[in-house]
């Protein structure tokens, strides 16, 4: 059996040009950050992966637990993964150890497609879709948001966008103010998501809540700080929107504590940091047996985007049959990010409002040495 020889971080920084700083609630930010995760077999088949957060704290995580997988087969991550997380029981799993361990779970079922001829998406149980929808992260705060948003706005609206997610949460009248703005730009046929990052209490949450529901909202993104999961289910009770969230929850552990307190309408965990695509099949399946919609987070790089790609395809379509009400969703980030596209050599299609499933073996993506070696240097 091809065993794993060698493991290695690569940074990948891109810097917003400077006055173009857009983000959040919370805040705003002019550096997108992620790592790749390279992997390589006694055989000399690479893998790759990627894992949320900033570089230098993954790659010191990457020195504590990279003896658990050197020398043991590719085919052994989820070993690995529980002798890791019993020895370092102290550590906990919210933190950027399950982030790297995400990284390099995708970086093995990258390897082992491109071992057996296969797409990841077949490792993962087979694809049930291989167009993909998505909708669109848009619509940020920028320190000139006056004039920004609308014209975010406006280019959705002219790609032929279906679904566009803008943010809120800088306060109620705010939240009214900008979902109003959306819908007379978008028009009828674009659905819109709305996204606060977590920035309000319970009460904030349903005041926004009720502000916005005439509009026509899909979802309602993070109302809450992510660990509130007793706020979580208190707000269900009695939101008029439908709640996402998981983005920051961490490993099936997290995500059943969510769902078992019925407290979410969409679970969306990030590939990159949940502890990879196998703990996502994993979430995915607490949501179906819960009967709850699954939307994976992504806003990284191409790699995780990729990753997203087969995750999703591999999703069953359970319980519908024929009519599929909501299909499962892929965010797809058109803020000012390089590292989506720019370090492939060919990034992914979209088409008609949905990504095209790779079809090449492993992750079916090739990275640009030249475009990696470009945003790894800083």
């Amino acid at each position: 059996m091809p065993t794993i020889a060698k493991l290695e971080i690569v940074p990948l920084i891109y810097r917003v040009p400077e006055g173009r700083a857009y983000g959040m609630a919370r805040g705003l930010t002019s550096i997108r950050q992620a790592s790749l995760l390279k992997l390589t077999t006694d055989e000399g088949v690479e893998g790759v992966g990627e894992a949320w957060g900033p570089p230098t704290v993954t790659k010191a995580y990457l020195d504590l637990i990279a003896s658990f997988f050197i020398g043991r087969d590719v085919y052994g991550f989820e070993h690995a993964m529980s002798a890791i997380l019993s020895t370092y029981y102290h550590s906990g799993i919210q933190n950027q150890m399950t982030s790297c361990l995400s990284g390099i779970d995708m970086a093995c079922l990258d390897a082992i497609g491109k071992m057996l001829g296969l797409p990841v998406v077949k490792l993962l149980g087979g694809a049930a879709r291989d167009h993909l929808p998505i909708y669109a992260s848009g619509g940020y705060f920028t320190a000139t948001a006056e004039k920004d948003f609308p014209a975010q706005l406006e280019r959705l609206r002219v790609a032929g966008i279906k679904r566009a997610k803008i943010k809120i949460g800088a306060g109620p009248q705010s939240d009214r103010e900008r979902a109003s703005v959306a819908r007379k730009v978008l028009g009828d046929d674009i659905g819109i998501l709305v996204d606060a990052n977590g920035n309000y209490t319970v009460d904030e949450a349903l005041d926004s809540m009720r502000r916005i529901a005439d509009y026509g909202i899909e979802w309602y993104e993070e109302p809450l700080p992510p660990l509130d999961f007793d706020g979580y289910a208190v707000l269900r009770g009695r939101a008029p929107i439908p709640i996402a969230t998981g983005e920051a929850l961490y490993t099936a552990w997290d995500f059943k504590r969510l769902l078992d307190l019925r407290a979410v309408d969409i679970v969306q965990p990030d590939l990159s940091l949940c502890g990879g695509l196998r703990a996502g099949r994993e979430i995915a399946l607490l949501a179906r047996l819960h009967h709850v919609r699954l939307s994976p987070h992504v806003w990284g790089s191409g790699v995780g985007l990729a990753a997203a790609c087969h995750f999703v395809a591999s999703l069953p379509d359970y319980p519908h049959s024929r009519n599929i009400v909501q299909p499962p969703l892929i965010e797809y980030d058109v803020g000012d990010n390089a590292l989506r596209d720019g370090i492939l050599k060919e990034p992914i299609i979209v088409e008609n409002g949905a990504c095209v499933l790779p079809d090449r073996p492993g992750l079916g993506v090739e990275l640009d040495p030249l475009a990696v070696r470009r945003f790894s240097e800083h």
